[in-house]
């Protein structure tokens, strides 16, 4: 079992408000109160509703300790993907056949380290220039078919599998139509139309806006992993192994980072008529955990769960300036 840190808080989840975890089993929100020192206080479990947010201004008070909130995941994402290759959610069709349009299906978001954007999904106009054979989506992040994607594919390359109601699915593209991905517990090496598992997919060089390593490097990291697998393993999912891969940093792996109470990561959520909610977090592999339940649950539930918490939010926050009280935590900001 292994606890990620999110400073913002989730609204009351859904039956799909799940992680790694089937959805029939529970999830739980611990909320660590940090006093001087950065030293642990106090360690309890809230229902989501008893846990604060901010002031909807968007201004933070340094006032009293600061509340973070740490979700507790019982196992890799990766292996709810083994559970759902079935195709069980899908009807028993292959999910090639199944409709997808990743601006219906996907979550805009940015990643902030403290100011520096270094993750970016968008569809605004600079991105939606159609490309030739382009098929259900646009620009950089336009999907196609495995076979398709062989012929767009050079060593080095991550590629990104999606699929609705599924976790994207990350690999290392190596040559050779083959590929190097963290896949049930363990690093492997497949053919890409193997690895695809039937789902559409597209290169996601451009997604992270760290400097990659030369595409020898990105390789020659990739199968050095092959055969590495549980305990050994230093990544939670395949998007965390594929990053490392391409660009070398400690921070895509499990512990990569100290978790001392700042919270210098921001996940900007769009929700459409230029507003977005923001949270924060203490570590980028946190973060990364988070933004692939928001694709697995998909933008519409993404979107009714913060409209759910956002009015939830609103009339606590009429409660509060009864009392003239206000508490630190996520925000809801206008673009």
């Amino acid at each position: 079992m292994r606890g990620g840190g999110v400073g913002g808080l989730c609204p009351n989840p859904p039956a799909a408000l799940l992680d790694a975890q089937p959805l029939s089993q529970p999830r739980c929100v611990s909320v660590v109160a940090a006093g001087m020192g950065n030293q642990v206080e106090k360690l309890t479990h809230l229902n989501y509703k008893e846990v604060p947010t901010a002031d909807p201004a968007g201004v933070d008070r340094d006032e009293g300790p600061r509340i973070g909130v740490s979700y507790i995941f019982s196992n890799d994402d990766d292996e709810l993907e083994q559970q759902q290759e079935s195709g069980h959610d899908l009807g028993g069709e292959h999910p090639a056949l199944q409709p997808y349009d990743p601006q219906l299906h996907e979550v805009e978001c940015s990643v902030y380290y403290r100011d520096e954007c270094i993750y970016q999904k968008s569809f605004s106009e600079e991105d939606i220039l159609p490309e030739e054979g382009d098929e259900g989506g646009r620009g950089h992040l336009s999907t196609y078919t495995p076979e398709n994607l062989l012929n767009r594919c050079k060593p080095g390359d991550l590629v990104e599998f999606v699929c609705q109601a599924q976790y994207p699915h990350w690999v290392v593209y190596v040559g050779d139509f083959q590929v190097v991905h963290l896949h049930r517990l363990e690093v492997v090496n497949s053919f890409l139309t193997d690895a695809s598992q039937g789902r559409r997919g597209r290169i996601a060089n451009q997604l992270y806006r760290y400097k990659p390593l030369s595409p020898a490097a990105v390789v020659r990291n990739a199968l050095e992993q092959v055969g590495c697998k549980d305990r050994d393993l230093s990544w939670r999912n395949s998007e965390c192994f594929a990053a490392w891969c391409r660009y070398g940093k400690r921070e895509f792996k499990i512990g990569g980072e100290l978790r001392i109470g700042k919270q210098p990561y921001r996940l900007q959520i769009r929700l459409g008529d230029k507003r977005s909610h923001t949270l924060e977090f203490q570590s980028l592999e946190d973060l990364i955990m988070e933004k692939r339940r928001n694709d697995q649950i998909g933008r519409a539930a993404v979107i009714q769960e913060l409209s759910s918490h956002l009015q939830a939010a609103e009339e606590e926050d009429e409660e509060e300036d009864e009392d003239h009280h206000h508490h630190p935590g996520a925000r809801t900001a206008v673009e």
